[in-house]
């Protein structure tokens, strides 16, 4: 059913998941066995290397819809150290941003094996990031004393910190991006604060069925960012299946946020927050890692055509005494031993 919407709501709706976003959006990559963007404490947590690229678009029969690729290596260095990078390009319209992470993480292993595995890890990003807004294209004859027709850009430094604790089957993981305070002097500080600060916490845990083909896995990621106190929850279920290859794997995420856009429905006035359903399949085949993600928002206002659409391609670095696994693909990042 179409429902009379205004553009302005439209982007109110978008505007309350994106505003004051800094940085790689958090968006589902870290459902596509990507933690490490959301969570630097996560470099290195497990015993062999990763190595990802990701590439989001959004709306495909939208002009300048929002699309994001990021490429990201981490990996384990001697007992107690990981180290990381993370390279990212975002577009959405006019506006867009590109930089780099490098990332530190130190492990405390509890247990004495991988195989009864409790670990408590810390992580430090530390990025730069330059946005650009290209007002170029903008028509001149449309006078805004803001609007000075030119391409814009600024750089700036930010940090990421956080901490990991992964025991046997349970993971939590809490993160704070955007650390520091910084004024981009890209737009009016009407509509760009210097407090970008979000703050992430997420856990999941996974349960394994009687024979060890099955793995199940319930999940959650909350945000929180401080200076518009806008809030979103993704409720998360994965499910694993062990194959001789390796695995083959599924979920369905659903996030929704806890504020909302007001639109007009013919006469009355509603009220609508962001929701979003997102299912996710992927294959391990030995060391490589090929996922699919599609993104569907719900509700009456919305582009009425077009998901989100993500590809994941990755390898698994593997170290020489593990070459066959049947949960390497678990949220938590931790290699785990065969069981078949």
């Amino acid at each position: 059913m179409k429902l009379r919407t205004t553009y302005l709501s439209i982007l109110l709706l978008c505007a309350s998941y994106a505003y004051a976003q800094d940085g790689i959006p958090t968006y589902s990559d870290y459902f596509a066995d990507n933690l490490y963007l959301v969570h630097p404490a996560m470099a290195g947590a497990a015993s062999y290397g990763k190595i990802r690229l990701t590439a989001r678009q959004q709306w495909f029969d939208q002009n300048e819809a929002p699309n994001v690729q990021t490429l990201s290596y981490h990996t384990r260095l001697g007992r107690q150290s990981g180290v990381g990078a993370i390279l990212f390009n975002d577009k959405n319209g006019y506006h867009s941003q590109t930089g780099g992470y490098i990332t530190y993480a130190h492990h405390i292993m509890f247990s004495r094996s991988k195989y009864d595995l409790n670990q408590l890890s810390f992580g430090l990003s530390a990025g730069l990031i330059q946005s650009r807004l290209d007002e170029t294209e903008f028509d001149p004859l449309d006078f805004d004393p803001i609007i000075a027709g030119i391409l814009q850009s600024s750089s700036y430094f930010n940090v990421d910190a956080g901490m990991s604790y992964n025991y046997i089957d349970f993971a939590a993981h809490f993160t704070v991006k955007n650390l520091l305070f910084r004024n981009r002097n890209l737009f009016s500080e009407t509509f760009e604060p210097n407090n970008q600060r979000v703050y992430i916490m997420s856990a999941a845990y996974g349960i394994s069925s009687t024979y060890g083909q099955f793995t199940y896995e319930p999940s959650f990621l909350f945000q929180w960012k401080e200076r518009t106190n806008e809030q979103s929850l993704d409720i998360n279920f994965k499910a694993f299946r062990s194959m001789d290859f390796g695995n083959i794997w599924g979920g369905i995420s659903y996030r929704r946020s806890f504020d909302g856009a007001e639109y007009l429905d013919g006469t009355e006035i509603k009220d609508q927050k962001l929701q979003y359903i997102t299912p996710v399949v992927g294959v391990t085949f030995n060391k490589f890692v090929f996922a699919y993600t599609y993104s569907y928002q719900t509700g009456s206002v919305r582009l009425e055509k077009g998901g989100f659409h993500q590809l994941t391609l990755g390898y698994n670095f593997l170290d020489g005494k593990y070459q066959t696994w049947s949960q390497d693909m678990r949220y938590n990042g931790m290699l785990r031993p065969n069981t078949n």
